[in-house]
């Protein structure tokens, strides 16, 4: 399985997710899962990059040439696609990845996770999404996605394909043993409600 990994450009300011993020890395790996991620070598990013590489595993980056000229690319993943802007890059990783998975990170960590849950809300695609919730990371943001359900703005089944794991382990088995929900609006009851 390909698995996009969205994570920070930085390493924030806790050590453990440092060290979780290398030990994802390694865990792929040793599951046979191939890393498609944003292509840097800096914060997180570089992290999972060298965890995956170091255990023998294959990295696929994507990353837009105007961050590529500022020298921001790993040199040493074995397949790079260089595309022209954040859009391109966003579809490109959709199109290649098999999972989605956000790991601690900032904004765009944020937008790629939830572009990729809202696609497949709608039915653009039957992948799972996770978080790995280290140091309770998305603590607060599935408190307010749990607010969108009370709210009425999603609906549980929603809420519940994002599939929330505390330790690279336990994530992984949810990403593995994933189903789908039906897609949203699939008949007009669904229009209706």
């Amino acid at each position: 399985m390909y698995i996009a990994i969205y994570c920070g450009s930085s390493h924030g300011d806790q050590p453990e997710f440092t060290e979780v993020t290398r030990a994802f890395g390694a865990l792929l790996v040793e599951h046979g899962h191939s890393l498609v991620y944003g292509g840097g070598h800096v914060g997180l990013m570089g992290e999972i990059a060298d965890s995956v590489l170091a255990a023998g595993g294959h990295v696929t980056g994507v990353m837009p040439k105007h961050l590529v000229d500022r020298e921001l690319a790993h040199p040493g993943v074995q397949v790079m696609h260089v595309v022209d802007d954040m859009h391109q890059r966003k579809a490109k990783m959709a199109e290649l990845a098999d999972a989605f998975i956000a790991l601690p990170g900032g904004a765009g960590t944020m937008e790629e996770l939830f572009e990729a849950w809202t696609w497949g809300q709608l039915g653009l695609h039957a992948k799972p999404c996770g978080v790995l919730n280290m140091h309770d990371y998305f603590g607060p943001l599935l408190a307010f996605a749990a607010r969108m359900v009370d709210c009425g703005f999603m609906k549980q089944p929603y809420l519940d394909m994002l599939q929330v794991g505390e330790t690279p382990e336990n994530l992984l088995a949810k990403i593995e043993r994933y189903t789908p929900p039906p897609m949203k609006w699939s008949s007009a009851a669904d229009r209706r409600s």
